[in-house]
């Protein structure tokens, strides 16, 4: 499967792979098999969350790296897409080409695509 196409991303300002939340909302709903992971803290996972997404916080990310396959779409987010975009350089670093930042966080997701979603 070709990773331009199932997730449309581009290069955000520091160079990294982002993904819109509409567009990830597209290819959710088109059935793409995509791995979503937090990094946010368990206590910010406990207020909001995607569903079905895997929870790493960035502090534990190199430990847990392993927990990751290298060959998955993998889409990253955190509160505003600070810490997803270091989790994404630091997979990148590690080898993994399919991995993009959701561009504004879990906010931009709640405000744009669920405003039923509580923000913090």
């Amino acid at each position: 499967m070709d990773v331009y196409k199932v997730m449309r991303f581009f290069q955000g300002t520091l160079g990294i792979p982002e993904i819109t939340p509409e567009n990830l909302k597209k290819q959710l709903d088109q059935k793409e098999k995509i791995t979503i992971l937090d990094v946010r803290e368990q206590s910010e996972y406990e207020i909001c969350r995607l569903p079905g997404s895997k929870l790493i916080p960035l502090g534990d990310l190199s430990a847990k790296i392993s927990e990751l396959n290298p060959a998955d779409v993998i889409v990253v987010h955190c509160r505003s897409g600070v810490r997803s975009a270091q989790a994404v350089q630091l997979l990148r670093k590690a080898g993994f080409k399919n991995v993009a930042n959701l561009a504004g966080g879990i906010n931009a997701w709640a405000e744009r695509v669920d405003p039923s979603m509580p923000t913090y």
